[in-house]
């Protein structure tokens, strides 16, 4: 390690040394080293101190100015750097602590800026103050400036002034209104200032700028959403008014930060059903183009609903819903419910006014008709299945009287004189007699029809075949076939 002398503490005779001109970096890790010298005697070296410049470093107390005039105190505060070259710091926020110069004084605190205006003061009192200089992100606090005191003065009041100066802001629309207390002829000018011009301690009288369209104005409000073209930081607002003699007077400050000021107004909400679902569809504050649904990135939303009905104890539910569209399934079928909602932020804190409520009914139970139909078919299918039996029942009944009693087939006249006439006509035209070809099956024929009655009647047609009555060669053929086929049919 190379060792360097650091100039100007070299053969000091006090136990403090000034080696700021030495550091070179504020980040760095630094050695210092100390011996004693007496005449050619010289100490050991002591043990190294080793530090960081910007660790170490502490906030000195910042300068100040005072100046008492019309009721308040003007203040104007330099930094604790502002006599050296080089800086370690660069933006200070300021902590001012006041009290009245009295044995029961009660002390104030509150921020302010390099440049500032202290009011709310009791006339004609004297007050002291001191300030600090801080890094908040760094959590660094300085030392407090010397304690300084002054006595304030009344305050004149100027009719020309707009008093009462205030800010409403809905829906991030902001309007600044003011009192005119001045009886004549007065016109009105609404300057702003950007907050960070504040900040510097070389101040910002030439920085105030005029408020589109409120310029040369009578009215005593001025909308001035129109400069308001960041929702993060802040800004400053005054009234200038102007009599016609070309007097002018300027108001007190006020302070707007935009997401903090603004209040969020109701939303809107639609609603619709669809069998025993709530369907609700939201519309931001504003509308959808609306600043507040760009500047308020966490907007969500509260939505009650409750049945109305003359009990006046039914339980008033709630659901939130991030986005603009939600759903609501626990309700009860043929009920009027009734519907409002809220916009709310966490982030900030803030909620809106509930919207006007939406009533609707929800669609009667659909199980009741479904289950009437699922019996009407039941029993419908049912009957007929009855129907169809009685009548396949009664059809084959009516097949069997028919078969029985009216048969569709005659048997042979020969066997229908069977067992009174045997063969009463044995002679069959086929013209004559037309008759369909059926077969009748008996199996008991043959134990009633005699052998001998059979030949009998063989030989009573041989007979009658050779007693000449019938002497063709077609006849004998014809006979044959008869007595041939009912040969067969007896069998």
């Amino acid at each position: 390690m190379e060792w360097k002398e650091l100039p100007g503490c070299q053969n000091v005779t006090r136990r403090e040394c000034d080696f700021s001109s030495a550091i070179t970096e504020y980040y760095d890790t630094h050695h210092v080293r100390v011996r004693a010298e007496r005449r050619k005697e010289v100490s050991p070296w002591s043990s190294i101190f080793e530090m960081i410049p910007y660790v170490i470093a502490q906030i000195g107390p910042p300068g100040i100015e005072l100046q008492s005039t019309n009721g308040v105190i003007k203040i104007k505060v330099s930094p604790p750097e502002e006599n050296q070259v080089r800086k370690l710091w660069i933006h200070f926020q300021y902590n001012l602590v006041i009290w009245e110069n009295s044995s029961n004084a009660e002390f104030r605190s509150q921020s302010i800026f390099p440049t500032d205006v202290i009011d709310d003061l009791a006339p004609d009192t004297t007050y002291c103050l001191k300030v600090q200089a801080t890094l908040p992100f760094e959590l660094q606090e300085g030392l407090f400036s010397p304690i300084r005191c002054i006595k304030t003065t009344r305050k004149v009041n100027d009719l020309l002034c707009a008093t009462n100066v205030s800010i409403f802001a809905l829906n991030m629309e902001f309007y600044l209104h003011w009192n005119n207390q001045y009886k004549q002829h007065v016109s009105y000018n609404v300057q702003y200032l950007m907050g960070y011009l504040k900040k510097r301690h070389e101040g910002y009288s030439g920085e105030w700028l005029n408020v589109p369209g409120c310029e040369n104005i009578t009215d005593t409000q001025c909308n001035f959403s129109s400069i308001i073209t960041a929702t993060s930081g802040f800004y400053h607002l005054r009234v200038q008014a102007m009599s016609e003699y070309n007097k002018s007077c300027l108001s007190n400050e006020v302070k707007v930060d935009p997401l903090i000021t603004n209040e969020i107004g109701p939303p809107g909400i639609k609603v619709d059903v669809s069998d025993v679902l709530l369907h609700i569809q939201i519309s931001p504050p504003g509308g959808s183009e609306s600043e507040v649904t760009r500047g308020y990135d966490d907007l969500s939303y509260w939505v009650l609903y409750w049945k109305n009905s003359s009990n006046n104890e039914e339980e008033i539910k709630m659901k939130e819903i991030k986005q603009t569209i939600g759903t609501l399934s626990d309700l009860m079928p043929s009920t009027l419910y009734c519907v409002k909602a809220q916009a709310f932020s966490r982030a900030y804190n803030k909620s809106s006014h509930y919207s006007k409520e939406q009533c609707i009914r929800t669609p009667g139970d659909k199980k009741i008709p479904l289950t009437i139909l699922a019996t009407f078919g039941t029993s419908l299918f049912a009957v007929l299945l009855v129907a169809a039996l009685l009548t396949f029942g009664v059809y084959q009944a009516y097949n069997k009287i028919k078969y029985v009693f009216f048969p569709s087939c005659q048997p042979p006249l020969n066997i229908e004189g069977f067992g009174r006439q045997l063969f009463h006509s044995p002679y069959l035209s086929a013209t004559e007699e037309p008759t369909e070809n059926c077969s009748v099956i008996e199996t008991i024929i043959t134990e009633e029809v005699n052998q001998s009655d059979f030949k009998d009647y063989k030989h009573s047609t041989q007979s009658s075949r050779d007693s000449g009555n019938y002497s063709n060669d077609d006849d004998t053929s014809g006979s044959k076939v008869s007595e041939e086929m009912l040969e067969k049919e007896i069998v």
